[in-house]
C-alpha cells in the first residue's frame, strides 16, 4: 500500500484536474469501481495482519506489543480517513466535477499517505530487527 498511496497522491489524484468536467462523473465512477477491487482486499489483509500481531502467540519476537498497537492505530487512522473523508469526497465527485473538491481530496489524502508511510517504516523496522536475530 505504501507504493500505491504515493502513486495516488503524487500522480493519480492530481490528474483528476485534467479530466474534462463533462466526462468527470463517468471517469470518477470507473476510478472508484476499479480502485476498490485493488485496494479493498489489500486493506482487509492489512487490517487482519495488524490485528493478528496483537495476539501474543501470533506476534514474532521482533514485534513488541506497544509497536503492534501502534500498527493497529495507524490502520485505524487509514480506515477512518478513508471512510469519513476520502469516500465521502469521492461520492460527491460522482455527481459532478469540482476542482475545489479534487484539491481537497489531494490535501486530505496526505493523512493516508503519511499513515501508510509510517506503517511501511514500522514493518521495515520489524524486518530489520528480525534479520538481526537470525
Amino acid at each position: 500500500m505504501f507504493g500505491l498511496i504515493w502513486f495516488i497522491q503524487v500522480v493519480h489524484y492530481p490528474l483528476f484536474l485534467q479530466v474534462t468536467p463533462s466526462q468527470f462523473p463517468v471517469y470518477e465512477a470507473a476510478h472508484a469501481n476499479r480502485t476498490t477491487y485493488v485496494v479493498a482486499p489489500l486493506m482487509l489483509l492489512e487490517l487482519a495482519s495488524a490485528l493478528l500481531l496483537l495476539v501474543p502467540r501470533m506476534r514474532p519476537p521482533q514485534v513488541s506489543a506497544p509497536e503492534a498497537w501502534i500498527g493497529v492505530a495507524l490502520v485505524a487512522v487509514l480506515w477512518g480517513s478513508t471512510a469519513f473523508i476520502q469516500v465521502p469526497l469521492h461520492n460527491r465527485l460522482h455527481l459532478a466535477y469540482s476542482a475545489p473538491l479534487i484539491q481537497r481530496l489531494v490535501r486530505t489524502n496526505w493523512i493516508r499517505t503519511v499513515a501508510w508511510s509510517a506503517r511501511a517504516l514500522l514493518v521495515l523496522h520489524w524486518a530489520y530487527r528480525g534479520a538481526l536475530t537470525t
